[in-house]
């Protein structure tokens, strides 16, 4: 409707799956290569996980139009089945011709494994994909655990991916499922775009629908967007949608603050009911009475801009840890740090000093989960005084508690207190050849290269390739697959957390966590 107004060709904002439109930020492309390398990981349970809106079901349909030549796939979305129904399924996806009489639990898996087995000896992979799989019953997910037990000697027959909403992770956390969350060799929780990426979504969406003028949102509405959103793809389609149709009704080119929080109380359930009313025969007509009728009523409907969003959800962000790790505490603290290594650096910027010594500063933000896999000392920012933030040096974590050095003073902490007060951002260090380079990629060759392929090699029980090879075939394809077991971003860029994993699993010498150090 509003689309001539705009001079658009399609309507940008459409909740309908439209392959044209697809926007892959960061986060997606991560959670494909993780169930890409699923794909290859030798069976067991791949786990995708993500709010309502999130893209999940995008990055599922990439996935499918990616798997590669020689893999057979079933798709089930509908999960809501007892174990018999879901076997039947999967013989179904899977085309299975089923003997006569063979309508049993027994049946079904005599017959799956018959076809897994003859698929593997013409060299094929079997993926199963259950979307929506936080439906699924524990009686079902105990029963697909125990299909994951088919296997030869050399590898397990069916590779399972759960793709569900957030509450999937705590049903795989029972006790009475354990034995099914050993078995999850690759998960990974889509979450929502930030800001940058809500506004290049907006804009990528706008130019698929024919746009070529300036945008409809200026910056600043595209903050209020994603503010009012919280960066979930499918609640930016709803209000783009009506705040568009907002813009057309009131004759303006852009659209406004006050007309995106107008459309935010109508498509999220906020609106009185006078105004609920009036926006459907917008959306729905297709009379121009229908449009001048509605038209009508925003004009007429009182314009005094809707009430602001609550501040706890947007929380605001204190002035002084918005300034990063450039203060005295801090530098302290990262000093301390050093002193784990065995080395004091000069005066001045305790990075740059420590990196005369061959000590490489590394400021990242990641959980706690990821900093034990890193598993050495890292200065951590804690939000114990929002006006002036505390830097503690983390020497020991294990599944229970911490220990930090805090100015110079041992303290011990549960694990639950230290998520309340780590606000996700840690500085730590690491060591590499003098000539080291901060990242290597695709195409690169040298000494970096000819130690990385070394190492993959080490770890996958491979033969060393030759020196001087470009990082490409083999040693390409061992870097995705081991960044991607270590829940890194399985890019085939080789940063400093891949060197740090690389260096820990090949028996380097240096400060680790869990240890007194």
């Amino acid at each position: 409707m509003y689309t001539r107004f705009f001079n658009l060709t399609h309507s940008p904002f459409s909740i309908a799956p439209d392959p044209r439109y697809l926007f892959m930020s960061e986060r997606h492309r991560e959670a494909l290569a993780h169930l890409l390398y699923g794909v290859g990981g030798g069976g067991g349970f791949v786990l995708l996980t993500g709010e309502i809106g999130a893209g999940k079901t995008t990055v599922c349909r990439c996935f499918i139009e990616q798997i590669p030549a020689g893999c057979r796939l079933a798709y089930i979305f509908n999960p809501k089945l007892s174990v018999e129904e879901l076997l039947q399924a999967v013989c179904d996806e899977f085309r299975i011709a089923l003997p006569e009489g063979a309508v049993s639990v027994k049946g079904y898996v005599d017959a799956l494994n018959r076809h897994l087995l003859e698929s593997h000896a013409r060299g094929e992979n079997n993926v199963l994909v259950i979307d929506e799989a936080q439906n699924l019953s524990a009686a079902v997910l105990e029963q697909l655990r125990l299909l994951t037990n088919l296997e030869t000697s050399e590898r397990k027959l069916l590779q399972i991916i759960l793709i569900g909403q957030p509450e999937l992770r705590g049903m795989l956390a029972q006790p009475e499922l354990e034995q099914l969350a050993q078995r999850v060799i690759a998960r990974y929780h889509l979450g929502s775009l930030t800001a940058p990426e809500t506004a290049q979504y907006i804009a990528h969406r706008l130019a698929v629908a024919g746009l070529t003028g300036p945008s409809p949102f200026p910056d600043a509405v595209v903050g209020t967007i994603h503010a009012l959103t919280h960066g979930v793809p499918r609640r930016i389609n709803l209000l783009c949608d009506r705040a568009l149709l907002g813009a057309y009704v009131e004759n303006r080119a852009q659209v406004t603050r006050r007309i995106v929080r107008r459309a935010a109380a109508e498509v999220f359930g906020t609106a009185r009911p006078a105004m609920a009313a009036r926006w459907p025969l917008v959306a729905g007509g297709v009379l121009a009475g229908a449009v001048l009728t509605a038209a009508a009523a925003w004009q007429l409907a009182p314009h005094a801009p809707a009430a602001a969003p609550a501040a706890a959800s947007v929380p605001a962000r204190p002035q002084a840890a918005a300034k990063g790790w450039d203060n005295t505490n801090a530098d302290a603290a990262v000093r301390r740090l050093a002193a784990q290594w065995g080395v004091t650096p000069e005066q001045g910027d305790a990075c740059a000093a420590a990196a005369r010594h061959n000590l490489r500063c590394l400021a990242a933000r990641g959980t706690l989960d990821e900093l034990r896999l890193l598993d050495r000392p890292a200065v951590l920012k804690l939000r114990d005084d929002p006006a002036v933030p505390t830097y503690a040096v983390l020497t020991a974590l294990d599944d229970k508690g911490a220990t930090l050095d805090v100015g110079g003073k041992r303290e011990t902490i549960a694990l639950t207190a230290l998520h309340n007060r780590y606000d996700g951002s840690f500085t730590t260090f690491w060591r590499a050849p003098p000539d080291w380079r901060e990242q290597v990629s695709a195409g690169d060759r040298g000494p970096e290269v000819d130690w990385l392929a070394g190492r993959l090699a080490q770890w996958r029980g491979a033969a060393r390739p030759a020196d001087n090879e470009p990082l490409a075939g083999a040693t390409l394809a061992r870097l995705r697959e081991f960044q991607a077991a270590q829940q890194l971003k399985a890019d085939g860029v080789a940063g400093p957390k891949t060197f740090i994993r690389l260096s820990r699993l090949g028996g380097v010498r240096e400060p680790r966590l869990g240890k007194e150090n």
